[in-house]
């Protein structure tokens, strides 16, 4: 049964390298604080250059004899993480909850979808298979065949420290390579639980490891010449950098940036059903996720109404910390990000949006960093709440004509990540799938977050690169294809 230290205060969380626990050696760190009363619970240590280089070493040396083991003994040690995170989901959603802020209820779904994961990529023996041609020219038959690379590296983000690791974690080490992961060093108890089920799990050792550090960890791993490829998931400036730097060490790269996303609400809806929907979208996570939609675009025929029902309803929504069973929101991730959330709101109001519901009035509770709710009316798509990403719990409404203009004020945005259109018409759904510019389209549903055998996709400068995460898309990230040609003249 695994064990767990993550509850230990002051605690330095630890590098696993080679299948061994041990401390980082760099000169930096960083507090890791319960959000939901502002007290340091533990320390990230960073890594030196010399940890870095030896975990892409140690991996560099297991990939060659992982990349030879049979595909159906790659995927036996998946076999028993997935049934290892279902044993331990409630206790590591503590964790999460401890170290992120969010509701226990949003940790627990999270973990599973991260176990959606893990379930597909047991499924590498179908899912690697390229295809093969008898006979594709004379006395020819040509068969594609997918080969693994080497060692990758993925660089992810604090909001969702158990789901996102595991985008990339079981796709890598089942189609044959190894896998360093760098977690967030604000939220990596989680990665921490989650590596420990992995040596419990059985993974040879230097197949998948951990290393804690900042940018200079992720540099380090960006620019190593035997890492062969990177994913990252956070804000578009430093996806832009992670392309960038990555793409110019001549490796694979996929960089998930930031988001703007988008509801629109048709004169036609279910207003109840849209309002709820929108609430849950918006404020999940206290809106600090990619797929939130922090904009709704409301036909004027039934905007004072969706306006009104929003408002009414975000009176009874409960903020508190996120073990609370009456919690439906937690606190936000750091002080620092409350006041960047809380001059957003005071820049809003100077540029005339109508303030509808000001969570700052509201009680919340007196340690951490909470903020309730706020929700604006008659924003511009131009204000700065308008068009930049906010990663808090506010929500902008936006007043349009029409459907096109709902779809035109959708578009106009630099982002692309997600978008939702609640309508009880087809043909507006059918406008809506073919004309949205953003990767993961929903209807009649506010959040538009694909299952584990789809790509999350990404468009604009939400996503730099040519391969998403989960699903098809990962096996091509992490495999090329050889073609072997076979012929016999004397058969």
């Amino acid at each position: 049964m695994a064990q767990t230290n993550v509850d230990t205060e002051l605690d330095n969380v630890n590098n696993y390298i080679g299948g061994d626990w041990t401390e980082a050696s760099g000169s930096g760190s960083e507090a890791i604080v319960d959000s939901a009363v502002g007290e340091t619970i533990a320390r990230t240590t960073f890594s030196s250059e010399d940890d870095v280089n030896r975990a892409v070493d140690v991996a560099a040396e297991a990939f060659e004899d992982w990349r030879q083991r049979p595909v159906e003994e790659r995927i036996q040690p998946l076999f028993r993480l997935k049934t290892l995170l279902e044993e331990h989901q409630e206790e590591m959603a503590e964790v999460l909850v401890k170290e992120h802020g969010k509701t226990k209820k949003e940790a627990m779904g999270e973990i599973r979808r991260g176990i959606e994961n893990v379930e597909v990529a047991c499924g590498i023996p179908t899912m690697m298979q390229a295809g093969h041609l008898p006979n594709a020219a004379p006395d020819i038959d040509e068969t594609a065949v997918r080969k693994p690379l080497g060692v990758f590296t993925a660089i992810t983000p604090f909001n969702f420290p158990a789901m996102i690791p595991l985008w990339f974690l079981p796709y890598a080490v089942a189609t044959g390579n190894s896998f360093i992961l760098k977690p967030s060093e604000t939220t990596p108890l989680t990665a921490q639980y989650i590596f420990e089920l992995i040596e419990e799990a059985g993974f040879p050792g230097g197949v998948v490891q951990l290393v804690n550090g900042g940018k200079d960890t992720v540099n380090t791993l960006l620019e190593h010449d035997d890492v062969e490829g990177a994913s990252f998931v956070g804000s578009t400036p430093v996806a832009k950098h992670v392309y960038e730097t990555a793409a110019a060490n001549g490796k694979r790269v996929q960089a998930q940036g930031g988001a703007k996303n988008h509801i629109i609400v048709s004169e036609s809806s279910d207003i109840e059903f849209a309002v709820d929907q929108t609430i849950s979208s918006a404020y999940a996570n206290s809106g600090q996720r990619c797929l939130a939609n922090p904009s709704a675009v409301v036909h004027d025929d039934v905007y004072d109404e969706f306006a009104d029902r929003l408002a009414e309803a975000l009176e009874d929504y409960t903020v508190a910390g996120g073990l609370d069973d009456d919690a439906d929101m937690g606190p936000l991730i750091s002080e620092e990000h409350r006041e960047n959330v809380l001059e957003y709101i005071e820049t809003g109001e100077e540029e005339g949006a109508e303030l509808l519901y000001d969570g700052r009035d509201v009680d919340v509770p007196d340690d951490g960093y909470f903020l309730a709710p706020t929700l604006f009316g008659d924003v511009d798509p131009e204000m700065t709440i308008g068009k930049e990403e906010i990663f808090g719990p506010v929500l902008s409404l936006i007043r349009v004509a029409d459907f096109e203009e709902a779809i035109e004020t959708v578009n106009q945005s630099q982002f692309g990540n997600a978008a939702s259109l609640f309508t009880e018409r087809g043909a507006e759904a059918k406008q809506f799938r073919h004309e949205v510019e953003a990767g993961n389209l929903g209807v009649n549903t506010g959040t538009a977050a694909p299952m584990a055998f789809f790509h999350f996709g990404g468009w604009k400068d939400s996503f730099f690169g040519d391969l998403h995460a989960q699903g098809e898309d990962m096996i091509h990230f992490y495999t090329d294809e050889a073609v072997y040609i076979e012929r016999w003249p004397d058969a």
